[in-house]
């Protein structure tokens, strides 16, 4: 296929997944906000409760993190999982500054763990590096940002693409910037086939490797000088020393893929900590590489404090939750628009 065609056909591809129905989020108790800052291209994302708090769970992949009360969100503390929120920011480190935001605002309503004269919103974070290359170094998500976002959280019409934490996300980094892609925020919630299950799922994506569709294809990464991706797991495996190697060098610190997926179904710290754990397959069959040295990958999953829980295997809410953040990472891609000299999918760019 000419390289025309394959513009074209992304581009069609692009269309049927992105004018899918924005999903909605009710189904699994959540509310999700953005704020934006387009100038900067920089912002965050926040995930809170619908009607109150949320049991969590974590799972880390790889050893660029940046992140914060993430202890919180396990059966290792004190709160055994019970948090009010999850922010997802731009920003770097800096950006876990703007969870003071979400603080007040959940305060402001008494939402938050009761101390007796008051209480303590909990709220875990995870950043992604967007310092560079899109936009302004010294552009940093705030607390008036977050506090903006955790008000105007919404269940339904959520946007997706280059908004939010997404707005300075990039993709497929290993030949530089200027050959890779435009990544952003992506959510879909899909359901078991007897309805008595959902998983919702949100994603910033800003990876160092490639994004695949489901049939393993890469849609969006780095591209070579001549047209087409120069597929990064290739490129790592045969140019040890060469120009490669030295940006994959150059490059820690910044990327990183984090998520929340959301279970319609009441778990426990531990079950929800292994929910994270088994949804990060799908990281690895969507993102090539993934989890890498280089990379931060977080991903937190939610669900009910109470309520009834159907007779599920924890085996088959796991297999939904990685089915729904494998195609919440697409759709994050497919929404992009570039920016920049960057390309996006949502432009009609890729191959």
């Amino acid at each position: 296929m000419s390289g025309q065609a394959r513009s074209a056909a992304a581009s069609q591809q692009a269309v049927r997944v992105t004018s899918a129905p924005p999903p909605d989020f009710a189904a699994v108790g959540i509310a999700v906000g953005h704020s934006t800052d387009d100038v900067g291209a920089t912002g965050l994302t926040v995930v809170r409760g619908l009607n109150g708090p949320m049991r969590a769970g974590v799972a880390v992949f790889g050893r660029a993190t940046g992140s914060r009360e993430l202890h919180a969100a396990s059966p290792h503390h004190l709160v055994d999982g019970r948090i009010d929120a999850v922010l997802l920011s731009g920003g770097s480190a800096y950006g876990l500054d703007a969870a003071a935001g979400v603080m007040r605002w959940m305060e402001e309503r008494g939402q938050g763990f009761s101390v007796g004269g008051g209480v303590v919103p909990i709220v875990p974070a995870a950043v992604v590096f967007d310092l560079a290359p899109l936009g302004r170094f010294d552009a940093r998500p705030t607390a008036q940002m977050a506090y903006d976002a955790a008000a105007g959280a919404t269940s339904r019409d959520v946007r997706e693409g280059s908004v939010g934490a997404g707005t300075g996300a990039t993709v497929g980094k290993i030949l530089g910037a200027q050959a890779a892609m435009k990544g952003g925020v992506g959510c879909v919630v899909e359901m078991s086939p007897d309805a008595s299950l959902r998983v919702g799922a949100v994603v910033v994506v800003n990876a160092l490797g490639d994004v695949r569709d489901a049939s393993g294809r890469i849609i969006a990464g780095a591209r070579t000088e001549h047209g087409g991706f120069a597929d990064t797991e290739r490129v790592l495996r045969e140019s040890a020393g060469t120009r490669a190697a030295g940006t994959s060098e150059a490059a820690a610190l910044q990327n990183t893929t984090i998520a929340v997926v959301a279970s319609s179904t009441p778990l426990t710290s531990v079950e929800l900590t292994q929910l994270a754990r088994a949804s990060g397959a799908a990281l690895f069959r969507r993102i090539t590489p993934a989890g890498t040295s280089v990379d931060g990958d977080t991903v937190f999953a939610v669900s009910p404090l109470g309520g009834t829980r159907p007779a599920l295997p924890i085996g088959v809410i796991e297999a939904l939750a990685a089915s729904a953040l494998g195609n919440a990472i697409e759709r994050a891609v497919r929404a992009a628009k570039g920016r920049d000299g960057i390309p996006g999918l949502a432009d009609g760019h890729g191959n």
